[in-house]
């Protein structure tokens, strides 16, 4: 879930046209990282900037840079770096084992499976409205609960579905994971990508929501024209259809047996209602991550009972559903690690010093897409959503304050970097799986996917030309 606890983690096999290449373990990556940081604590010259509280935020002094004694970091405190990065990291952590726990809650009642089927075989002779009706539900799936991995499970219905109705298995394997990977770059409520970032950044919880919303709403027509153009092609052209794993002569009866059932549709409700509550709560009382948390809880356990789970299964689905977000929950506290390096070292202002002083040259505006483009960049490198924002959002926060950039247009920056590559970057684990699944060669996949991602970097960085034209805040 979330673009957390997916294959992205562990060591995953690509398969390019029978070419297989090993992709480095993140945590394996990271660790190397760290040691990297501490080598260079010997050598970059150490530094430090005042700092201030206002209005409840840490704020760099601008002009107090100072060069200090230099304070290299041994090698035991290569591994005692990483406790105290996890130290660091334990509210956002916590934060998304419980979050990760109450959706394991939920899909153990069934009722986002038994709510696809029934919304595919209610499909089934409406091809058309196929593509727009499902894309904006993992759409919605995304922009909520940060779906990911379970996208795989959709794709082995949706995929035979859409074979059925005469498209192909491009069709099928987009309406999932383009619709799903729509929402998690948009991120309206989505408390794994942007509810970290905003944490780290120091800003109010999902604020700045009307921005994102308008962002959905364009990235979805352009996802959603992209696929129907296409699925409009192959049925004018059925020889271009490509079926990957799925014979169409064995698609027509594909759906598993799931049937939407009463106490399905009171769990689905309450777990609408538990968004209304946490908008309630974060816009009337400032709800905070600690907050955020206890509510997810309490509306797991609520959506178990109604779902007619036993007090056990409850539990052991919980703790499932936390196991599921394990390796990136993990990532973060690495990612943090990181950091304590830097700090440790005394690198941390240094870098932004001279990275300031490289960018106050440049319009503001054209520092927020070169965020979003470095971004771009680590996202190759860490494609955990989470460990990312772990990652970079200490020292992009405060960057923005020395280059007149808003924390909240370098979250929007992240946000974007973290999402729109998820479609070609063969370091997903969920993008390169879904692929297996649906049969549909990495290669082939990047060529027809390459020009909607051209189109959503475009998107991308008008939205951020906008932020910056509007002080995107409050700050």
């Amino acid at each position: 879930m979330a673009k957390l606890a997916d294959s992205n983690t562990k060591k995953t096999e690509i398969n390019t046209s029978g070419k297989g290449i090993k992709n480095i373990n993140a945590f394996v990556l990271i660790f190397s990282i760290i040691v990297i940081s501490a080598i260079l604590t010997y050598f970059v010259p150490a530094g430090e900037y005042e700092r201030v509280e206002q209005d409840g935020r840490t704020m760099v002094i601008p002009d107090s840079f100072q060069k200090t004694e230099s304070a290299p970091v041994g090698f035991f405190d290569i591994f005692t770096s990483i406790h105290k990065g996890m130290v660091n990291g334990g509210g956002i952590i916590f934060f998304v084992l419980m979050v990760g726990g109450a959706f394991g809650i939920l899909k153990a009642t069934g009722a986002l499976d038994a709510l696809i089927v029934t919304m595919s075989r209610k499909l089934a002779n409406k091809e058309m409205f196929l593509i727009p009706v499902l894309m904006l539900f993992f759409a919605a799936g995304g922009t909520l609960m940060g779906l990911a991995e379970e996208t795989i499970i959709y794709i082995a219905i949706v995929t035979p579905l859409a074979i059925a109705l005469g498209f192909d298995a491009f069709v099928g394997f987009a309406i999932v994971s383009i619709g799903a990977n729509i929402g998690f770059m948009a991120a309206v409520m989505n408390p794994f990508n942007i509810g970290v970032a905003q944490s780290i950044a120091e800003l109010p919880t999902f604020s700045g929501m009307g921005l994102r919303l308008a962002l959905l709403a364009v990235f979805y027509a352009a996802g959603v024209i992209f696929v129907y153009r296409y699925a409009k092609k192959v049925k004018k052209h059925p020889q271009i259809k490509y079926f990957g794993n799925f014979d169409p002569a064995n698609t027509k009866n594909i759906a598993p047996d799931a049937k939407l059932e009463t106490r399905h549709k009171w769990v689905l409700a309450v777990f609408l209602i538990n968004f209304v509550v946490l908008i309630f709560g974060v816009m009337k009382y400032g709800w905070y991550i600690t907050e955020i948390a206890g509510l997810f809880l309490l509306f797991g356990v609520i959506i178990g009972i109604i779902g007619k789970l036993h007090s056990n299964k409850i539990a052991d689905s919980f703790i499932i559903g936390a196991m599921e977000v394990l390796s990136g929950a993990l990532i973060i506290g690495f990612a943090q690690a990181i950091l304590v390096i830097f700090q440790d070292g005394k690198m941390m202002d240094p870098i932004l010093y001279y990275a300031s002083e490289m960018l106050n040259n440049i319009a503001p505006a054209l520092t927020a897409i070169g965020m979003f483009f470095v971004q771009l960049c680590i996202n190759f490198l860490v494609p955990s959503g989470s460990g990312q924002a772990a990652l970079t959002m200490p020292i992009m926060a405060p960057l923005a304050d020395l280059v007149g950039v808003t924390r909240q247009t370098a979250v929007l920056a992240f946000q974007l970097g973290d999402g729109v590559t998820n479609s070609i970057f063969p370091t997903s684990g969920v993008l390169i799986a879904g692929l297996a699944v649906a049969g549909i060669p990495y290669t082939k996949w990047v060529k027809w996917v390459w020009p909607l991602v051209l189109i959503q970097v475009g998107i991308g960085i008008i939205f951020l030309l906008i932020a910056h034209a509007i002080g995107y805040g409050p700050f």
